[in-house]
């Protein structure tokens, strides 16, 4: 009995250093490590084969989920989206704003409006949100990763895992240090440097573009895992998840999921047989809650007005959507500030974040032309109640706009933001093709407390503005009235909801009037409502679900630095609990 024992632990020691040298990897990460990025049609040509894991999205979670799973076992990456390799409009910073703004089919970025009428974009691309964002990296708080419930050490390898192959500390922009500057003197202190961690006070965070203004994005991690055991599909649209119901059966199992490829053709992939094996759902807040009820899981009510067959009845999916809040103040300033995204945050004690951005790049490809929903022709008909916008006003606008104020195109934008948030509102489908946005509302300050935190906001920014650093950078040396800057940033926040212009006695109506999103929304599928803790999919067996749709508020300051510890941490729990039950533990 002692000698069974002692094989038992012998066993179960080389198990953990297999493991451990899986999962750190001896080898030097390399981009050139990368698997063939093909497109779907190529499924048809391959030799029928199964798999032990499905990747559905290959976005901010879903690719170092996948690089993960594959260090041991067979993977499948299915990515709607194209390859951000090549792509200027996603790789480098001075063509931020084009990516955002193109509405071509194939395009990285794909819009929708909110129900609000609030325009929002969601990545449609290899690497996600992290090839349209606008690259600050900064961790979740201790007290997220405790409420979630997730293990803090396997968090603190995770975290470094992502930061030692793409993040970097940025060369801070003059604009980025004048709000530091500003934070401080306006008492959001203290001054934390430059750290990746939650703290309160001012900091600088890390970014995901380098010194050269390329940016690097969750793609690059798949270079982590195995070429051999990873297979990466492009332009692969997963219509449906497909379920084995034989009637015994206690819970429905997946066994594959049905997708379209680039050139409409429809296609089938599968599981293998072994029991663990997994349909793991990354498609973002927007896109794993919509499959989940195109595949028949949902309310069950809403799936029959669309004739979709009810795989399992749950009224919770799709629900609990929230958005962060944003309004942004206009600051004119003597002369035109050089381009920056975020890298400075302030945290303050009332759960509102400060940061900035400023500038546009100007590159080859810049903008020289009417982009639709997303130009800036449609925000100087914000005014304009709905029912009275046409398009014939925004081409009168774009006729007349070289005859505007120079100082419109001399200035940088403060944000505030609001932590969270506790507004919450819905998804629900419009039609069953995955290709088309659902609806999605967000309910935008609806809770009071979001309302008051956005003036605490905007009351920080007019005693930023009162400093002298920001003095400095006005046209005379002395500042801007905060009236001033309020009605010309009632028309610079471009949104579809009437404003009161020169009506800026109210930071209640202000804040209303000028929402705007930063593209940090998140629920749909929420822990105990959607999935277990497991991120397991309730009464189906098969099925997990891992990315930002499951979050009950926002992480940190931005998202995208915990999404991505997400997968890596979910990649690395799966294989830890395989390798477990294989010896016995």
């Amino acid at each position: 009995m002692a000698l069974s024992k002692r094989v038992l632990f012998i066993f179960q020691a080389i198990v953990c250093v297999c493991f451990f040298s899986l999962t750190q990897g001896n080898q030097q990460f390399s981009l050139r490590n990368l698997p063939p990025l093909q497109k779907a049609s190529t499924f048809g040509a391959m030799r029928p084969e199964t798999y032990d894991y499905i990747v559905v999205g290959g976005g901010t979670a879903g690719c170092p989920l996948a690089a993960t799973l594959s260090l041991r076992y067979k993977v499948l990456l299915l990515e709607r989206g194209g390859s951000p390799y090549g792509n200027r409009n996603v790789s480098y910073m001075e063509n931020f704003h084009i990516g955002l703004s193109n509405m071509a089919p194939d395009s990285a970025s794909q819009a929708f409006i909110s129900t609000d009428g609030v325009i929002n974009a969601r990545a449609r691309v290899l690497g996600g949100g992290t090839c349209i964002n606008a690259g600050f990296y900064s961790r979740a708080s201790s007290s997220f990763i405790q409420e979630v419930g997730w293990d803090e050490d396997l968090v603190n390898e995770s975290f470094p895992w992502v930061e030692d192959k793409i993040v970097q500390w940025p060369k801070i922009a003059p604009w980025q240090a004048a709000l530091r500057d500003g934070l401080l003197q306006a008492g959001v202190s203290p001054f934390n440097g430059y750290t990746y961690d939650h703290v309160s006070g001012t900091k600088v965070g890390g970014t995901i573009f380098d010194e050269t203004g390329y940016r690097h994005t969750a793609a690059d991690l798949l270079a982590a895992g195995d070429p051999n055991n990873l297979r990466v599909l492009l332009h692969a649209s997963v219509n449906k998840i497909v379920f084995n119901s034989q009637r015994g059966q206690l819970k429905p199992r997946a066994t594959g999921v049905q997708f379209t490829d680039e050139n409409g053709r429809l296609h089938q992939a599968f599981l293998n047989n072994n029991c663990d094996s997994e349909i793991v759902v990354s498609a973002g807040a927007i896109g794993s809650p919509q499959l989940l009820l195109l595949s028949g899981i949902g309310p069950k009510n809403d799936l029959k007005s669309h004739k979709i067959p009810v795989v399992l009845h749950n009224k919770y999916v799709g629900k609990g959507m929230a958005d962060n809040p944003m309004n942004s103040i206009f600051i004119p300033t003597k002369s035109p500030p050089r381009q920056s995204l975020i890298e400075t945050v302030g945290i303050t004690e009332a759960g509102v974040f400060i940061e900035a951005s400023s500038g546009f790049g100007q590159s080859p490809e810049s903008i020289h032309c009417h982009h639709g929903i997303m130009s800036a022709e449609i925000g100087q008909l914000s005014t304009i109640p709905p029912n009275q916008r046409s398009l014939e006003k925004a081409q009168k606008y774009a006729h007349t706009k070289l005859n505007l104020p120079k100082e419109i195109f001399h200035g940088g934008f403060i944000l505030e933001k609001i932590d969270g948030p506790l507004s919450t509102g819905h998804l629900a489908l419009i039609d069953t093709d995955v290709r088309n946005n659902p609806a999605v509302t967000f309910n935008y300050f609806s809770h009071p407390q979001d309302l008051t935190r956005c003036v605490y906001g905007i009351k920080t920014i007019e005693r930023i503005l009162k400093t002298n650093r920001f003095s400095e950078l006005s046209a005379n040396n002395d500042g801007y009235s905060m009236e001033r800057v309020l009605n010309m940033s009632v028309q610079a926040n471009v949104n579809l909801i009437p404003k009161h212009t020169n009506d800026t006695e109210s930071l209640e109506q202000f804040c209303r009037d000028t929402v705007i999103t930063i593209w940090h929304y998140h629920g749909g599928c929420h822990v105990g409502k959607v999935v277990d803790q497991q991120h397991r999919v309730l009464g189906v067996s098969g099925v997990r679900v891992v990315d930002g749709s499951t979050f009950s508020r926002s992480p940190g300051t931005n998202p995208q630095a915990t999404v991505m510890m997400m997968g890596r941490y979910f990649g690395v729990m799966i294989l830890r609990g395989r390798l477990g039950r294989a010896a016995g533990v």
